[in-house]
């Protein structure tokens, strides 16, 4: 609900603040003192055009803020927390300005937001009627929520069966649309796998050969350079003995260096274990020879088995640049296309069973949508005749609503029904939409009839409605006024009025006074006690604040509204 708004530079109001009551609040004021600047505050609030000819003259821009008490565990706090704005103890504060070139901002819970942000956030938060703005159940999607909401219960387990159906039938339909329009793309796809498949089955290629090729590549081609190194380094080590002359070697200048420590050894520890090592370092010396004589004898220069080895890998390396960066990934990839194949080639198959359930689903899908039809246009008979009724106690005795239940071919997440509400202002007038068959007045009256029948399933907590009792007068006035207090016990309703009878049923009385300052005229807004309320009323009536017969109807008005259960 709206707590407070706060208003700034806006047509005839320079600075004013609405205390607003959670009930029944009513906006009065002689013509032209700025009443209609009210609900042009609330619909800038969530979204409204922003007409720079709205700013007062003189004044840079106009401001209206906000304060409004939103449900803590709620969709409109989810969507303001992903908005990065936050609430002010307990309550949102919105606010929006428009500056006198035009220029529009909005902040929401002390963030910048863009105002379509605020749009979307009155659905849930306001619904405004007034001469300009019965937009919200003209709309045929409203119109058939409205109806649904006003079903309750009788509709939640056909609805919640349909929706089963419908998502199913959808899901189908696009599994079969995916089929057979991309039937030469998945047979393309399918003829590449095949064939890549084919090549690596082919070839064959093992765990980690990939690496074990190279290395025996390398090896192979580098053969004479690696045993003239290993012979090198074992003569270096061990000497050749097929030498005429024996030449010195590692093995043989470690042993003197031993031998000479060893005649010693005794007279020092210290040099006892050094003569130790240099005993190990001989032992490690002579093995590492040993070994490079058997590596030079198993090194073989094969120019046969080299261009093997070439051969193969250059076709593992083909199919490593085609699948992945090693034979692994290749491998695993071969995997998931088999997978992927097999899928594919079971497309002419797959698309007839989807064909047999697709078509089972649409005579599933017809049938639940049938008995949503049904609920809803019992539920329609019922709010069309409970509308009607309500309008015959707001000075439209002779009108007729009608809620029209028409099912189509087209399913959508709600059914396959068209749900419009028409009105037959007379009797013989042919039913019509309500945008085609009512005035303003008048549809501000049906609006607040449908508004009452429905509340307390319409999860909306504020009404605005502007003008409403236009063109209604005596005992049609006094029951507009207990239908708003009817409704105001379920949600906060805001009315700006002309007539006393409808503003003696309000828990809160805001006037909008006009003063005159040399050229300029501005506006403010005054909370009335008791005897404000007398006076204005008092003046409403008869034109004059203190008349006594005036004083005297309007006591007797507020005392028969006080009445009212």
């Amino acid at each position: 609900m709206v707590d407070e708004v706060r208003i700034q530079g806006l047509g005839v109001i320079d600075e004013a603040v609405l205390d607003l009551s959670p009930g029944f609040n009513v906006v009065t004021g002689e013509t032209g003192a700025g009443k209609t600047m009210v609900v042009t505050s609330l619909g800038l609030l969530f979204g409204g055009r922003a007409d720079p000819q709205r700013v007062r003259p003189g004044a840079d821009r106009a401001t209206v803020e906000g304060r409004i008490v939103v449900d803590p565990a709620g969709r409109v706090l989810e969507r303001v927390e992903e908005a990065g704005g936050e609430l002010d103890d307990g309550a949102l504060i919105v606010t929006r300005s428009v500056s006198a070139e035009g220029r529009s901002r909005a902040y929401l819970g002390g963030r910048s937001v863009p105002v379509s942000l605020l749009i979307g956030l009155a659905d849930d938060l306001v619904a405004v009627h007034g001469q300009s703005d019965q937009q919200r159940l003209l709309q045929a999607g409203r119109q058939r929520g409205a109806l649904d909401r006003y079903a309750g219960s009788a509709l939640t387990k056909p609805m919640r069966a349909y929706t089963k159906a419908y998502q199913r039938h959808r899901q189908v339909a696009a599994l079969l649309e995916e089929l057979t329009t991309r039937a030469a793309e998945r047979r393309a796809e399918a003829d590449l796998l095949r064939f890549s498949l084919t090549e690596i089955e082919k070839i064959d290629p093992k765990p980690g050969e990939d690496v074990d090729l190279a290395a025996e590549e390398e090896r192979l081609g580098h053969a004479d350079a690696l045993r003239g190194a290993a012979d090198t380094a074992h003569e270096a080590l061990l000497g050749d003995p097929a030498a005429a002359f024996e030449a010195a070697n590692v093995v043989g200048l470690l042993g003197a260096a031993r031998n000479a420590l060893d005649a010693v050894r005794d007279h020092d520890p210290e040099l006892a274990a050094l003569a130790d090592r240099l005993a190990e370092a001989g032992y490690l010396v002579s093995d590492v020879g040993t070994d490079l004589a058997a590596y030079a004898e198993s090194v073989d220069a094969d120019p046969g088995r080299l261009a093997v080895v070439q051969e193969r890998r250059a076709e593992v390396t083909s199919l490593v640049r085609k699948h992945g960066e090693s034979v692994e990934e290749v491998l695993e990839w071969a995997r998931a296309s088999a997978s992927r194949l097999a899928e594919l080639e079971g497309d002419d198959d797959r698309i007839d069973e989807l064909r047999a359930e697709f078509e089972e689903l649409t005579g599933h899908l017809h049938a639940e949508a049938a008995e949503l039809t049904a609920v809803r246009q019992g539920a329609a008979e019922r709010f069309s005749g409970a509308v009607t009724e309500e309008l015959a106690a707001l000075a439209m005795p002779h009108a007729r609503v009608v809620v029209s239940v028409t099912p189509t071919e087209e399913y959508g997440p709600q059914g396959a029904d068209e749900v419009e509400v028409r009105l037959a202002p007379h009797p013989g007038a042919t039913p019509l939409p309500l945008h085609k068959g009512a005035s303003g007045g008048e549809l501000s009256r049906v609006m607040l009839a449908i508004e009452v029948v429905f509340a307390g399933a319409d999860p909306v907590p504020t009404f605005v409605f502007d003008e409403v009792d236009a063109g209604v007068g005596g005992k049609a006035a006094v029951e507009i006024g207990r239908r708003l207090a009817r409704l105001s016990r379920n949600a906060q309703v805001i009315v700006v009025t002309h007539l006393p009878q409808v503003a003696a049923f309000a828990d809160q009385h805001l006037l909008v006074e006009k003063s005159h300052d040399g050229t300029v005229t501005s506006s403010g807004v005054t909370a009335l006690d008791r005897e404000g309320r007398v006076r204005e009323l008092s003046r409403m009536l008869a034109g004059l604040e203190d008349s006594e017969l005036g004083r005297a109807h309007a006591e007797e008005l507020l005392d028969l509204a006080a009445r009212e259960p």
